[in-house]
């Protein structure tokens, strides 16, 4: 029987230094992956061999665990739900990869540029149906929680469909539907992570307001990386939003301030076919403060999200906590 091998956290995570304290729990996260992800079918084995290329930062079980340790205490729980957590977010990685027609996902392929858009469906689906199963283990709180939050990453994604071409899109209305795809799983693995320590409504409302504005920050952080990262860096396609004609916060941000004239030419540059739309906006962008202030934007909800911890008793879990608001907005990948 093939099973789903997820290096260990050390080989993997670029991140595995600043989650030191919570390591041996990664571990045990990656044991649950692999035993919940097992198949007696070659081809199905196959791809879940490919996903191991696609184990990242781990930064939702990480957030998840690091809020139960910041509250108190980790129960097996936790792991489970890390684990749940993860194969939600690598789902929606697989099906995103289909919408934008990416290529390339950590350095390698993605699955649809290897099997095809209706395999990736299937195996995106395949894994949102062994979440669910996997969280049934713990108890129905759990899969009520995780099942809204899923709803609303699911909104997110529609809504953000439903605005391609839209050059009219506001900020108000990109923050939306980020907080939606986005930042609702950062927000439900901060919930969980409080609430299964038995922490206080409170305090597990305000880490799950941690989580929505770290999310957004990162977020935000991520559509600038695609407008001015490397490719050979971030290890993934880039320039797929500006290709799609999904508007993120700097182009918005370009055509709210922009005279009308330059409007109109970077609106030209979006309508037209073809790949080269992020070196013809790159004069744009020179010429306004459009990207800095994309990134004061994510530097303003990573300090609302650090505000948020003064719930928290002072501990190195807390700590990180706190370093990881600075480090979801300065990054190169």
């Amino acid at each position: 029987m093939s099973t789903l091998q997820t290096a260990p956290v050390g080989a993997t995570s670029p991140s595995n230094h600043f989650y030191g304290p919570v390591a041996t729990d990664l571990e045990e996260v990656e044991r649950i992956l692999a035993r919940a992800l097992q198949s007696r079918r070659a081809f199905v084995s196959q791809l879940l061999g490919h996903l191991r290329n696609y184990g990242g930062k781990r930064l939702r079980p990480a957030l998840l665990l690091l809020t139960a340790r910041a509250c108190g205490r980790v129960m097996p729980a936790h792991h489970i739900l890390a684990a749940v957590v993860e194969l939600i977010h690598t789902a929606t990685l697989v099906h995103d990869d289909v919408l934008d027609s990416a290529a390339v996902r950590r350095h390698v392929p993605t699955v649809n540029a290897g099997w095809g858009n209706q395999t990736s469906i299937l195996l995106g689906d395949y894994l949102f149906t062994h979440a669910f199963h996997l969280a049934s283990s713990v108890d129905a709180e759990a899969c009520r929680i995780i099942g809204e939050a899923t709803n609303r990453v699911c909104e997110g994604e529609l809504q953000q469909s439903s605005q391609r071409g839209n050059l009219e899109l506001s900020e108000k209305e990109y923050l939306d539907i980020v907080d939606g795809k986005t930042a609702e799983l950062t927000s439900c693995c901060c919930r969980l992570g409080a609430l299964y320590s038995g922490s206080s409504p409170e305090v597990v409302e305000s880490l799950a307001r941690y989580g929505r504005s770290l999310g957004i920050a990162f977020q935000i952080a991520d559509d600038l990386l695609d407008l001015v990262g490397e490719e050979c860096t971030t290890g993934k396609s880039l320039g797929t939003d500006l290709d799609q004609q999904k508007l993120t916060l700097p182009i918005i941000h370009l055509l709210s301030q922009a005279p009308s004239e330059i409007a109109s030419s970077v609106q030209q540059i979006l309508k037209s076919p073809g790949n080269h739309k992020r070196e013809a906006l790159r004069p744009y962008f020179a010429d306004s403060d459009a990207l800095a202030y994309a990134g004061s934007r994510a530097e303003q909800f990573a300090n609302h999200a650090q505000a948020e911890l003064i719930c928290l008793n002072p501990s190195p879990f807390r700590t990180i906590l706190e370093g990881l608001t600075g480090r979801v907005v300065h990054r190169n990948t």
